[in-house]
């Protein structure tokens, strides 16, 4: 306790020794004494010099509540009685005097209640045997007659056990690893008892504790020597590390107080260098994945330390040395992990192996092969990655012989499965075995306990032979290692034909030492080649040996054990009975058939045939067609087979009908109804139906009492069309009962039908196709698919038949014997695209097309001729009905009435008006209107006027036509004489002195122009009329008009109309003529080149009137008004 109590309250000293209550008389040195602080108190405070101002508060209260009592204490009560034990025998009390006593003043201590209860002494301090528990009066007596009296009790009694000491401190300094022995004197203490021990390590020179331990251990009443180890991590060799030890003792019968002891003194361990660097721990070995700390002894400066590749940091021990500290290493390699340390004049360093410790050993067996040597297998589990003399060693011991034996290791596999050899001791069955492994981590072991006489795994047996009995009987020997005189041995003999399963026979035999053995094999096929091999164990069976090596032997040959497969059929022509056999197979055969013997025989003959050697498998008999018994018998060297016999001839049956199968895969399934009358058994023959008869490719035999059976064949196509017939047998011969055709399974054909065109009409079409034959047809035809559509032969397709096109038609044909088709409902003149296809189960064949066109519909072309006959008569009786109205105005329109030229008087010229000009003549016209005519004229060699314009001089005013060019144009001004009246023209006044009047058709503008010596080349005689058509050049106009004038006179008369083709009945103001672009154009009839109107006046000359501007289509249904 850190404080102390006072008086009545007891209290406890700072090394929890006990205090007691005090009980002495009440005298002034009582008072004294409890006012004077104690001694311990004065050391408790020299020890911690801070004050305890809770105490002093505490003893203040408690002075004033016993202040009576502390007034009446007697002088020179007795102070601080203290008790302790170091074995609970005996207490050792000590005592302060009271204050003016001397100690050796003290007579006796006595205790009450106990026989000799008073103890002479002469101090302050006392050895008693322990008290009984409860409460004791010691009082004690001075010289002086003080008397000083205490209450002990057992509770205040401290347990001090003696400090330890350590008998022995070593080091293993290549481990690190220190060892303390010390002895526990068990003996002194009553047991049992327990104890608690605190070990504690320093290092040196700081004294750093780096280690406290404490465990527990029992006190059974004798001394005992504890041991003690440590394994530091900072190896030994780099400080000086001290060990100390206390100890706690537990004594539950000790209601005292218990306390530690103090330390033992400290034991130093040290390390004294041999060189004057050395890096440690050396070639340390260490678990993978754990801390490690190598350092470095230096007397100079260490630079850096690295552990492979990887640099550390330097950790500062004392002086110049330091350490590195590694953690979670790694498993090092073969060679181990390098630590290097550098210095400032060197290089120093060491080699760590990290890896595991052994694992246990996995799958330890123990077993023998030959009772002599027993043999353990195990497998050492997880590879510990030490190697060289680091790997695990391997000790097999036997616990009931005493013997061990070590492994010896051959090489160092990671997955090696380790085998080692323990010799066997006479008589000795039973065996437990241990098996260990130790390495420099650790150790691991395996045990197992067996019976040897249950642990037999035989050698592999040698020499297998095989020795003929008979062709179904061989025996085998073998040789097999070992001394198996004392068991029996369970041999298997396997067993293996060519392409079929193995058979394991299973033989006991009598065991014996170093022998052979030799077991019979029989139910063996002859002639057949076999392989045997042979394996054993025991009766108890642990494991089968290995298989020997494999021995081949073939069986002798015996007689065939029965006659061919026989079939017959008669050839085409019904002269020749052909005979078919099948090979008899290998296992009935018993051997190699040589050859095979044909004969028939019938009720008054047997022939007997040559010998048909093997391998043909097929004889030609010429007979007539009777009742015959073939036979035929194979041979071989062993001997002949029972005959196989078969009639030549077939029971008739007329009720056969034709059938239809399909099949699966490469077989087909056949049903019949069971026939009572069948009394041997039933052939089911088959052939390919395209081949020729005789037909045959295969046949079978079902027994009697069957009714199906599947027929399936490596020779079977699919697509390929068969033939199957069942026959019948009974006492009499064979009858066919079915005949079926069918194929294994169905293919789409490879053809499409041919089909062509029978005949056409306006609206049908009827086609016509032909079978496919068999062989591309490759199944059973179920109909035909027949599309048509309108289409052109030329025309790309652009989709493909299909009967989603609401264009497309489809019929399906299922009716397969149907080889037409008409096809209905069609239009004339059109062409159609036909596709016809077949189809099976097995899909739709390709299809096979052709464009056809339809004829063209009679009654229409007769419609369509008559219509428009029809429609132009009409129009002909209705133009005929309004010419015939119109006649008389057709006639003035077209043909009107042209007068004599010879009564005209208006190409009279009047001289008196114009003899004031030699170059202007006038053209006298009644009636005309005045209007001037404008020439146009190109100035060339040959001289032509390039146009002619006819103005008006109500459109055209005087002035501007002066703005014509001079030299391109010549206004000639034409002043006709008035014939009823005298009017001068004033116009024609006052440009007739300078006019020129030439006669122009305005045709001859468009007209190429004449040469002027083609036209001097004209006879005058010749031109009889009047021609205003004639051109005269411009330049010339002047002189040749007195010619002309002279010509004039000599002319019949006017004669206009001498090209009377190239009028035009338009007048000049009609829209015909204005809007015509035709370089080829008229006025219509003979005109003045002034005048607008035709100069042929109206019949009626009464009334000349213009008729609106010459005719037009509206005229033409209009009437006359005289009509």
């Amino acid at each position: 306790m850190s404080e102390s109590r006072v008086a009545e309250f007891g209290f406890f000293t700072k090394d929890r020794t006990a205090c007691f209550r005090l009980t002495a008389p009440h005298t002034a040195m009582g008072a004294y004494s409890w006012w004077k602080e104690p001694s311990w108190m004065v050391d408790s405070k020299r020890r911690r010099m801070t004050p305890n101002w809770p105490w002093l508060l505490s003893a203040l209260t408690l002075l004033q509540v016993n202040a009576v009592q502390a007034h009446s204490l007697k002088r020179g009560s007795a102070q601080d009685l203290k008790c302790t034990t170091k074995n609970m025998q005996v207490w050792d009390c000590t005592w302060t005097a009271p204050v003016g006593v001397s100690p050796g003043t003290v007579k006796e201590v006595c205790i009450k209640d106990r026989l000799n209860s008073c103890h002479r002494l002469e101090s302050t301090n006392i050895k008693i045997a322990a008290l009984s528990p409860g409460d004791h009066e010691v009082a004690i007596n001075y010289l002086n007659g003080f008397q000083s009296k205490f209450t002990l009790n057992e509770n205040d009694v401290s347990l001090i056990p003696d400090t330890p000491e350590s008998l022995d401190l070593s080091a293993d300094f290549s481990t690190s690893t220190l060892h303390l022995r010390w002895n526990d004197r068990g003996s002194a203490f009553p047991y049992p008892c327990n104890a608690t021990w605190e070990i504690k390590v320093l290092q040196n020179p700081s004294m750093e504790l780096v280690k406290l331990v404490s465990f527990n251990t029992t006190l059974s009443g004798r001394d005992i020597v504890h041991h003690w180890n440590w394994t530091s991590d900072l190896p030994l060799q780099c400080a000086t590390h001290s060990v100390g030890i206390r100890w706690y003792i537990d004594y539950n019968r000790f209601s005292g107080y218990k306390v530690w002891s103090d330390w033992s003194p400290l034991k130093n361990v040290s390390w004294t260098p041999n060189s004057e660097t050395n890096v440690f721990p050396q070639d340390k070995v260490i678990l993978a994945g754990s801390d490690i700390t190598f350092c470095c002894v230096s007397q100079t400066k260490v630079l850096s330390g690295q552990i492979g590749k990887t640099f550390c940091p330097l950790i500062h021990l004392y002086g110049e040395n330091v350490a590195i500290h590694i953690r979670n290493i790694s498993v090092s390699e073969n060679s181990g992990t390098n630590v290097v340390f550098t210095t400032e004049d060197n290089v120093y360093g060491t080699v760590v192996f990290a890896g595991y410790p052994p694992d246990i050993p996995q799958k330890l067996n123990c077993e023998t092969h030959d009772f002599k040597e027993i043999i353990c297998s195990w497998n050492p589990g997880r590879p510990t990655g030490l190697v060289g003399p680091r790997n695990t060693d391997y000790t097999l011991s036997e616990s009931i012989s005493g013997k061990s034996v070590p492994f010896k290791r051959f090489e160092t596999l990671t997955n090696e499965s380790y085998r080692l050899a323990f010799q066997m001791l006479p008589g000795q069955e039973i065996h437990n075995f241990t098996l260990t492994g130790r390495n420099p981590l650790g150790h691991a072991e395996s045990a197992v306990f067996i019976n040897i006489t249950e642990r037999v795994a035989p050698h592999v047996p040698v020499s297998l032979r095989v020795k003929d009995i008979s062709s179904t009987v061989v025996t085998l020997s073998w040789h097999l290692p070992g001394n198996f005189a004392k068991i029996n041995l369970l041999c298997q003999v396997e067993i293996c034909k060519a392409s079929s399963e193995r058979e394991v026979r299973n033989a006991t035999i009598k065991g014996a030492e170093e022998s052979s053995y030799l077991v019979a094999v029989d139910k063996l096929n002859p002639y057949t080649l076999y392989t045997f091999r042979v394996r054993c164990s025991t009766e108890t069976f642990w494991k089968w040996s290995k298989w020997s090596n494999e021995k081949r032997h073939l069986t002798t040959e015996a007689i065939p054990s029965r006659g061919p497969d026989t079939w017959r059929e008669w050839s085409s022509d019904g002269k020749n009975l052909i005979i078919y056999w099948k090979p008899l197979p290998i296992n009935e055969a018993n051997g190699k058939i040589l050859s095979y013997n044909v004969s028939c025989s019938s009720n008054e003959e047997t022939q007997s045939l040559s010998e048909i050697l093997d391998p043909q498998h097929r004889a030609e008999i010429q007979l007539e067609k009777s009742d015959y018994i073939i036979s035929v018998v194979a041979k071989n060297s062993a001997g002949s087979s029972p005959p196989s016999k078969i009639a030549s001839m077939e029971i008739p049956n007329d009720d056969i009908i034709v059938e239809q199968a399909v099949g699966m895969g490469k077989r087909i399934f056949l049903s019949w109804h069971p026939d009572p009358n069948m009394t041997c058994d039933y052939v089911i023959k088959w052939c390919n139906s395209s081949r020729s008869e005789p037909c045959l490719m295969d046949w079978i035999k079902v027994p009697s009492n069957s009714t199906k059976t599947v027929i399936e064949s490596d020779q079977f196509q699919p697509g390929v069309r068969y033939n199957f017939y069942l026959y019948g047998c009974t006492n009499q011969g064979y009858q066919l009962l079915r005949s079926i055709i069918g194929y294994i399974e169905e293919l789409a054909p490879i053809v499409a039908p041919n089909f062509t065109v029978e005949d056409t009409s306006a609206d049908s079409i009827l086609v016509k196709w032909e079978d496919i034959p068999v062989e591309e047809l490759r199944g059973f035809l179920r109909g035909y698919l027949f599309y048509f559509q309108k289409g052109e032969r030329d025309t790309p397709k652009t989709r493909t038949f299909e009967t989603g096109h609401s264009d497309i038609k489809l019929k399906n044909i299922t009716d397969i014997s149907q080889k037409t088709l008409r096809i209905a409902d069609l239009q004339g003149k059109t062409s159609y695209h036909l596709v016809l296809r077949a189809y099976t189960h097995g899909g739709l064949g390709p299809e096979k097309s052709m464009f056809v066109v339809t004829k063209e519909n009679s009654v229409g072309l007769i419609i369509a001729i008559l219509i428009p006959v029809a429609v132009a008569v009409i129009v002909g009786v209705v133009t005929s009905i309004l010419c015939y109205r119109k006649r008389e105005w057709i006639k003035e329109t077209f043909y009107p009435d042209i007068p004599n030229p010879e009564n005209c008087k208006a190409l009279q010229f009047q001289k008196s008006i114009c003899e004031g000009s030699s170059a202007l003549k006038t053209l006298e016209m009644n009636p005309c209107t005045p209007n001037n005519v404008e020439v146009l004229e190109s100035r060339s060699i040959v001289p032509k006027i390039e146009d002619t314009e006819i103005i008006s001089p109500v459109a055209e005013r005087p002035g501007e036509s002066s703005e014509a060019d001079p030299e391109n144009h010549v206004v000639v001004s034409y002043c006709p004489p008035i014939i009823e009246e005298e009017i001068a023209n004033p116009a024609a006044d006052e440009v007739g002195g300078t006019s020129q009047v030439v006669y122009i058709d305005v045709q001859s503008m468009y007209q190429p122009q004449a040469k002027p010596e083609e036209e001097q080349g004209i006879d005058p005689g010749v031109v009889a009329a009047y021609k205003p058509q004639m051109r005269l050049p411009i330049n010339s106009a002047v002189e040749d008009f007195a010619a002309a004038e002279d010509e004039a006179d000599k002319t019949a008369g006017y004669r206009p109309q001498a090209n009377v083709n190239t009028w035009n009945l338009v007048s000049p103001d009609s829209p015909r003529s204005t809007d015509s672009n035709s370089e080829i154009v008229s006025f219509g009839s003979p005109c003045s080149i002034n005048s607008r109107q035709f100069l042929i006046p109206p019949k009626d000359e009464d009334s000349p009137k213009s008729n609106g501007g010459g005719w037009s289509f509206t005229n033409f249904f209009q009437n006359k008004p005289n009509d």
